[in-house]
């Protein structure tokens, strides 16, 4: 199984607001940039879905290291997910999310670590400006519209 890293971030502009998220997937030397943005989301929302994104991007099974800055994808991921399936998501925020991300993930083997955002890390550097630039050219569309 190919060991894949997948580094994320997600940016809202206002909670809720206009959104955007990167995803850095790296293979050796290999590198594949993902970006998307939501005109009206959360933060959390878009720190989830450059996981799940850049999940889907890979084209076969792989153990995959997520590395983010948001506790709430990390812990989701390491901690509550087994807890949140077995009560049916109720009382759990983004449920639509976490489902896609189960069968986003569902053939990887996943293991999620949390780095300090805005420490100085160069891939988590990156992707929060990338989800930056995404929130705000999505912002601008809504403005011109």
């Amino acid at each position: 199984m190919k060991r894949i890293t997948l580094f994320s971030d997600g940016s809202s502009l206002g909670n809720p607001g206009p959104g955007g998220y990167a995803a850095i997937l790296k293979f050796g030397e290999h590198e594949k940039v993902i970006v998307g943005a939501d005109s009206h989301t959360t933060n959390n929302r878009m720190e989830l879905l450059g996981v799940i994104e850049g999940l889907k991007a890979l084209k076969e099974p792989c153990e995959v290291l997520v590395v983010s800055d948001s506790s709430y994808v990390v812990k989701g991921i390491n901690e509550w997910l087994d807890g949140w399936v077995k009560k049916g998501f109720k009382n759990v925020k983004n449920p639509d999310l976490w489902l896609e991300y189960i069968d986003a993930a569902n053939s990887h083997a996943i293991k999620a670590e949390w780095v300090r955002g805005h420490n100085g890390h160069p891939e988590n550097e990156r992707c929060d400006l990338l989800a930056k630039e995404e929130a705000e050219r999505v912002k601008k569309i809504k403005e011109m519209q």
